[in-house]
Formats: C-alpha cells, structure tokens, sequence
C-alpha cells in the first residue's frame, strides 16, 4: 500500500520543477518512504531512490528519510540494513547539504538516552560528508555540529575507575575517539602551517577552539586521566585529552598564552569580556591540570618559566577548581596546586605575594575543604597540601599569613593548627644560629596577642574552641619552659604580666563558668533519674539538655551522662595545662 502510494506520488511529481512541488507531495514523500522503511521495503524504496527520473524529487524531498533510516540502521541486525545503508549514502550524494545537516543534527538532538552514544557514532561519518561538501562556507556549520555533538556526549555518564572506562558502558570513550576523526579534516584544513590563511580559516579556527574548550569542560574535567604504568596504551579519554590539546597547538593556540592570559591581558583591554567567553576558566583550569599534573603534551611547554611564576600563574586555576563543590574538581584542584608547590624552594615565596589577593583566596577555599568537603580523603590531601603551602613561604610570609588566617579562618581547628606550626617557627628560630626577627622579641608579641584571645571573654565557648585553646596554652606552656627568664629571647617573660591580665585569668574564670554549668546539667541528670526511674523505660528520650544556648539531640540518659562526662574531662585537661602555666607564672609574678 505504502510503496504503490510513493509510486503514485513518484509518477506525478517527475514532470514538474522543484519549486512547484505541493506541501503535501512533502508530506506524502516522507509518510510513504517512511512506511516502506519500516515495512521491509527497503530494497525497492532504493530502486525507486536511484531512478535517474526521481532525481529531482530526492534532492528536494530525500532528506525527510533521514529518521526511519537512523532507527533502522541503529537496530544494527535488520535484514534491510544493507539496502537503508546504500539509501543514506545516495541521499548524501544528492541531497542539499544544508537540508542533510539539519536533519541529521536533528537526528543527534533527538536521540534517545539509551542511544546517544550509537547514534552519535553513526552519524559522524555522515556529518563530516555533508560538511565538506559546503566547501568555504562551512564553518558555522562546523561550530553548529559540534556544538550539538558535544551537548549530547556531554549527556554521558564519565567513567570513574579503570574498569568503568574500558566497560565504557554508557559509549562515551567511544564517542570521544569518534569526534576526533570527525574533526581531523577541519583541523588539517586551518593548521598553521599553510603558508596562508584567510577569513575562512579564522572562522572555522575559532569554531574549533570552542570544541577543544567545551571539550576541556566537558567531559575532560569530569576524567580520571591518570595513566597505569603497566599499560602500554594511553586510556582512551587519556588520549582524548592528549589530542584536544594537540588541535589547540594546530591551530595556533600557544599553551603560555592560554595559561598565562589572566596575569598577560589587563582589564581594561577593550573585549575582555568576550575573552573570558572565548577561553573559560574552568577549561583553562582543566588545561592546567592536564599540563602540570598529568604531563599531557608537556613536552610542548617551554622550560624556561621559574617554579614561582607558575605557581602564580595557576593559582588562579587552582581558586576556581577549590571553590567548587565536584569531588572530580576539588581533587583536581588539589593535585594541581600540590604539584605547583613541589617545586617551589621551601623557605622561598617572598611576603610580597601575600599583596596578590589570590594568595588569601586559595587558602580560604582550602580552608572549606579541610573543614566541610564530606569526602574523607580530600580532606585529608586538603591538610597535606595545605602544610606544604605554609612550608614555601618565607619567614616573614609565614609570619604574616599565619596572621590572617587566625583572624578569618573561624574554624577552631585550623586556628588550632597554624598555632603549632607557629610554635614549631618558634622552636627553629630558638635553636642555635636560626635567630630571626619575626618569631622572637618585638615581632611576636603582636602575633602572640592574636593567640592568645579569647573572642568572648569569659562566656566564650571553650568546647567549641577546644583546638585553639589548647594549642594556645601547650605554646605558651611551651615558652615559659624553653625561653629562661634570664634570656628572654621570645619577650614572654616582659609581656607576661600582660597575658595574665587578658588572657589567662579570663580563660580562668570561663573555665570555672563552664565547669559548674555542667556540673549543674549533670547532677540534674541524675536526681531526675532516681525521681523517675519507676517512669521511664531503659531507653526512652527525656527532656534535652542545652548547652552553649543550643539544645542536643534527644538522648537517653546514659547518652547525656556520656556527653557531660566528656566535657567535664575536657575541662579537666584544659585546667591541667593552665595550673602548669600559672605554677611557672608564679616564678616570675611573685618575687
């Protein structure tokens, strides 16, 4: 029915032009083809495609096969695969150029979840026919194409682990290697070789170097990348990340001017936002990544860059890679400013860095990872990295950074940590021949009154703060005991009157507060137990306790007894420390 319907319609529509075919000769064309398609006649739809008397009609009208084609060439096993084939390529031949693209562009934006991968693969090759054949004017064709490819490989599960990419369940290693073969003609097409290159050129020139951005950004940022030294081959995203940045150095595209753009261009060149649209961050930070961590293509890198200018260069990389929240960005981040700092001299970042803002940002953002990522392992390469951050600088760079960071961090923890590592600057620059101005005498004071604080006064929340508080009394126990009175080095001796004034006998009087605040929760505890122990079954909730102006959780009363017990031993070991800082106060105070 369906091929005497198309025959008819054939028979009619040969003795007229093309511009005086009807809409529903169209409609009929596509209805009827469509039906032969799907009915198994295939092989006389394509006798009657390849009539030399139809000629016409399939330049106008063949286009509209493209749909029931894909379906059944994807099915790959249909007994009419061979005949569907023989039909795409005659409609490729014959058909008009920019009415295949759409089609098939519409064919890889409908594509169903399950068969991006299959379908992207199979129209490729198609597609990089049809393009070609546009010859000059093609390349907002070539951006419109890959533009549509990449949003729907984009749409692609990445693969995590080794396994999952050579599985590669879900096609998307598959479609990367694809997409390169797609590309080559156009990239050969513009290489900066040829001697000379016109509008053209930089048109489709910059139509590829948003599919190597978009690339680096997707799926690229989201890969493992890493490669198995007992592999001989690269992993196939590997090697995709190895050729993207091939094309990017094709075409013209310097991997110092990419990397180095933001510390090269100045604000107020005219279109810098259009630049920013041009090269995004996130895929230079991507970029970065690949080039100093993973050592794709570095051997394209000039060596002539110092360790520290580098690591300025990319520390605006590794900001925007730590502020993001993506388990596969932080990691990156991570590795990339690691890497940056292994080779820096410890001991040789001069305090003038500390002027760039981005050398506050970095830290920050390192800040919320060590304290909030849910990621255990990042959290711990976050307090790694960032100890190794602390070792490159100078002294007075250390100085002054462990500075800001008590006063902005607000996490007691990481406060916490910067006071041991100022106690271990102290303890290097006592030893014998390490003397130096910012961690002894008049330079420290000022840094010693930032640690020894405390925010509240007496009614600060000594559990909240139990890091800093403790590490503030061990280095202040610390110095009465390693700086005699006689020597004096640190200044403690001569600001101690001082410290006891606002320091300590405050911290005295909050640890009393507190002490007897728990003390009363606890002894409440327990008298409502004996009062209601016929009442309440072993394990159901009573009234909460509030502590600090916060309620806990609903527990049971031997959770409560637990939690009160613990602070209490807390305070034990606070009052501990500070009775053995006011024993060797004393020796000093009293005579």
């Amino acid at each position: 029915m369906a091929l005497d319907q198309l025959n008819d319609m054939v028979q009619r529509c040969q003795v007229l032009q093309d511009d005086n075919f009807k809409p529903e000769d169209y409609e009929l064309f596509q209805t009827a083809g469509k039906a032969c398609i799907e009915q198994g006649d295939s092989g006389l739809l394509l006798d009657i495609i390849k009539d030399e008397k139809n000629k016409a009609i399939v330049r106008s009208m063949g286009w509209n096969l493209l749909s029931p084609l894909v379906q059944v060439l994807l099915k790959k096993k249909d007994k009419s695969l061979p005949h569907c084939l023989d039909i795409l390529t005659h409609l490729l031949e014959e058909c008009s150029a920019k009415e295949l693209l759409v089609g098939l562009l519409e064919q890889v934006e409908e594509a169903h979840p399950d068969t991006i991968a299959d379908t992207i693969c199979l129209l490729l090759q198609p597609l990089q026919t049809v393009l070609l054949k546009l010859g000059m004017k093609k390349a907002s064709s070539v951006g419109m194409a890959l533009s549509t490819l990449l949003s729907q490989v984009a749409r692609l599960p990445v693969p995590y682990t080794e396994e999952q990419e050579q599985e590669d369940a879900y096609g998307l290693c598959r479609c990367c290697t694809a997409l390169l073969v797609f590309v080559r003609p156009f990239v050969e097409e513009v290489e900066t070789e040829q001697p000379k290159a016109d509008a053209q050129d930089d048109e489709l020139r910059t139509e590829l170097l948003k599919f190597c951005m978009k690339s680096l950004r997707e799926p690229l940022i989201e890969a493992q990348l890493k490669i198995d030294p007992d592999t001989p081959e690269n992993p196939a995203l590997r090697s995709f990340a190895v050729e993207v940045v091939t094309i990017l150095w094709r075409i013209g595209e310097g991997l110092p001017d990419l990397l180095f753009r933001h510390l090269l261009k100045k604000k107020e060149e005219p279109g810098f936002l259009e630049e920013d649209v041009r090269y995004p961050k996130e895929s230079l930070a991507c970029l970065a990544y690949m080039l100093f961590v993973q050592h794709i293509t570095v051997e394209r890198f000039p060596a002539i860059y110092s360790p520290v200018f580098i690591l300025q260069s990319n520390m605006e990389h590794i900001n925007l890679l730590l502020s993001r929240t993506e388990e596969s960005r932080l990691a990156k981040g991570l590795d990339l400013y690691e890497k940056s700092l292994v080779r820096v001299e410890d001991g040789s970042l001069p305090v003038e860095l500390l002027e760039l803002k981005i050398f506050f940002s970095v830290p920050g953002n390192l800040v919320k990872v060590m304290t909030l990522c849910p990621i255990q392992h990042l959290r711990t390469k976050g307090l790694s990295v960032f100890q190794l951050s602390i070792d490159k600088f100078d002294t007075e760079a250390k100085y002054k950074f462990f500075k800001c960071m008590l006063k902005t961090s607000n996490h007691a923890g990481v406060e916490g940590y910067i006071i041991k590592n100022i106690r271990n600057q102290i303890e290097h620059a006592l030893k014998a021949g390490n003397g130096n101005p910012w961690f002894l005498g008049l330079h420290l004071m000022p840094l010693l009154r930032v640690v020894l604080s405390l925010p509240q006064g007496p009614e600060t929340d000594l559990l909240q703060g139990l890091d800093r508080v403790m590490e503030s009394l061990t280095l202040l126990r610390y110095l009465l005991i390693r700086d005699k009175e006689w020597e004096n080095e640190t200044g403690i001796w001569t600001e101690l009157y001082k410290i006891e004034d606002y320091y300590l006998k405050p911290l005295r009087i909050g640890l009393n507060m507190s002490r007897a605040h728990y003390e009363a929760e606890l002894k409440s505890i327990k008298e409502n137990r004996r009062v209601k122990a016929r009442e309440l079954k072993e394990n159901s909730p009573v009234c909460s306790v509030t502590v600090g102006n916060e309620k806990l959780p609903n527990m049971t009363p031997e959770m409560q007894l637990q939690v009160l017990n613990s602070a209490l031993c807390t305070f034990d070991l606070m009052e501990s420390v500070l009775v053995r800082i006011e024993e060797l106060a004393d020796v000093k105070i009293k005579p």
